[in-house]
């Protein structure tokens, strides 16, 4: 898959594109995918993604933005694995974002993506002050000639695909219901770096990953499986959280303890699927009573992990 950051004044060749911040890669975002790459085939064109870096809630309203469920890599990643030929990652920032739905159109769908065939959610608006919509679309379509169609929401069980409805789902630890939303278990992924040992002094030993998530959709102990680059699958238990019992400093981090395994991971690229949530994080009054709860943890991730791989 090519990913492209800036783009020249006019594209080489037309692109069937879709466009959105495809947070977590959803059933719905799946959808929308698999009819792209539908159109791009019989059109004899490339299946192709603008996307924004950063979310614009994260420039308008950094506050209140909503919690990512990928970071970028993560992102790519799974556009990769449905099929996507191209993604173009647009820097959002106040210029863009001041950019008239007119000139987005021309300047940037047009011009620079070569777009010749628009696919777009039922409620996409873009453009300044979000002016864009469906019928100035259809009137860019009829004076350009570039084909046009807007997709219907996505339902899962009565509940419509988004990416706040599988936040939600993870917020309250309903991690089947999130799977159900994203069509795979809600994962993680990032690079494996040094801690502060800690784990490996009490028993546990720990493969911390390094978070690209400011502050994560999910908190709690979990029973997980693994996948690093030699494509392996392990499993085991994770915490992700703040740590209360031995760390201040208010920065959540994710750690894995799998099980069986006592290799050399460090560098490595791991990607951890939350498959169940064991309890939320608690405050331990000394390492014992932290070392025995663990251990009660690992018991119940083994039992649950050993019903799951029987299924």
């Amino acid at each position: 898959m090519r990913v492209r950051r800036t783009f020249s004044a006019r594209s080489q060749s037309p692109t069937a594109l879709t466009i959105g911040n495809f947070d977590g890669v959803h059933r719905g975002h799946q959808a929308m995918l698999a009819r792209l790459k539908d159109q791009a085939r019989a059109l004899g064109m490339r299946a192709c993604v603008l996307t924004f870096e950063p979310h614009p809630l994260e420039l308008f309203a950094p506050k209140t933005a909503p919690t990512r469920l990928t970071s970028l890599r993560e992102k790519l990643e799974l556009l990769a694995e449905h099929g996507v030929e191209c993604v173009q990652v647009n820097r959002f920032n106040r210029a863009y974002a001041n950019l008239s739905p007119q000139d987005f159109i021309e300047q940037v769908l047009l011009a620079g993506l070569g777009m010749r065939w628009l696919l777009i959610g039922d409620d996409f608006r873009f453009g300044a002050r979000r002016a864009g919509d469906f019928a100035l679309l259809q009137e860019a379509s009829a004076k350009h000639g570039f084909g046009l169609e807007a997709m219907h929401t996505v339902a899962q069980d009565g509940v419509r695909v988004s990416s706040s409805a599988v936040r939600a789902a993870l917020a309250a630890g309903r991690l089947a219901e999130a799977e159900a939303l994203l069509g795979r278990p809600y994962s993680i992924s990032g690079r494996i770096v040094h801690g502060d040992k800690l784990g490996r002094t009490i028993g546990y030993p720990t493969a911390n990953v390094q978070l690209r998530h400011n502050r994560p959709p999910l908190y709690g102990i979990f029973a997980v499986r693994t996948r690093a680059g030699d494509g392996q699958l392990r499993y085991g238990a994770a915490s992700l959280g703040l740590r209360p019992t031995v760390d201040d400093s208010g920065r959540a981090k994710l750690e894995v303890h799998l099980f069986d395994y006592d290799g050399d991971l460090y560098g490595h690229h791991l990607r951890v699927d939350f498959l169940h949530k064991i309890r939320d994080e608690e405050k331990f009054s000394d390492l014992e009573s932290l070392k025995a709860r663990i251990a009660r943890d690992c018991d119940i991730a083994r039992e649950y992990l050993a019903a799951y791989e029987s299924v």
